[in-house]
């Protein structure tokens, strides 16, 4: 009686050896199963953290300068855009687009139109009311209906102070002219250029409207004396 005791006692104490045994091995492998789903979890973080340091901001730019805009304000302007090369001022003269405007010619004054933020530009003449526009083979036209992206330009600012206009369709052509102020065509201009090279300039006698800032100095606030009622 008494060895039978003793043998149920030493299998009650391997029973729950094993059972904790069992429960350490099961820790472990819980643990291990959570410490490879974070590991994985962790890595992924990791990888989307560098694909974030990664990315090119100016490309970024560029992909929303190319986007059109049908939130924001359209922004209207008047000027010229004075021909580094040819010394003129672009014209549209209908279908017809030329860099042989003196300043102030009617022809010459061109009414730009924000597309999106600042950078797409669509360009009218005043005077003919057609648009400015560069057709597949590259060649600069005017056009009574400027909503095709061939009559959109993008601005680009350049180190010297000039402007460059894009065409937003055919990425790498410019607007560019020659020393007599024709047009020339698109795969034959580059940025680097001064025939794409422009300036912008008020047609003449316009100047442009700014008020000056002016300082104004602190006084200090006189007390106000209310009237007395006669008695």
């Amino acid at each position: 009686m008494h060895g039978e005791m003793k043998a149920g006692r030493r299998a009650e104490k391997g029973s729950s050896l094993n059972a904790s045994q069992g429960e350490a091995q099961g820790g472990k492998v819980l643990f291990k199963l959570k410490d490879a789903v974070g590991t994985r979890i962790n890595r992924r973080k990791l990888d989307m953290f560098v694909a974030e340091e990664n990315v090119d901001f100016r490309i970024h730019v560029e992909n929303q300068t190319r986007a059109r805009d049908d939130v924001s304000r359209k922004q209207l302007r008047l000027y010229q855009l004075y021909s580094r090369t040819s010394g003129k001022h672009i014209q549209v003269l209908g279908r017809r687009i030329s860099a042989k405007g003196e300043d102030g010619d009617k022809y010459a004054q061109l009414l730009v139109e924000t597309d999106t933020f600042g950078s797409q530009v669509r360009i009218k003449g005043k005077e003919t009311d057609f648009y400015l526009c560069m057709n597949r083979k590259g060649k600069l036209v005017g056009k009574p209906d400027g909503t095709s992206k061939e009559c959109v330009f993008i601005e680009k600012v350049l180190e010297n102070n000039y402007t460059a206009l894009m065409s937003a369709k055919y990425s790498g052509w410019y607007v560019g002219f020659t020393k007599k102020g024709r047009p020339r065509k698109g795969p034959k201009t580059r940025e680097n250029q001064q025939d794409v090279h422009f300036m912008k300039r008020y047609p003449k006698g316009q100047v442009e409207i700014q008020k000056p800032f002016k300082y104004t100095t602190v006084t200090k606030r006189t007390k106000r004396i209310r009237p007395t009622n006669p008695s």
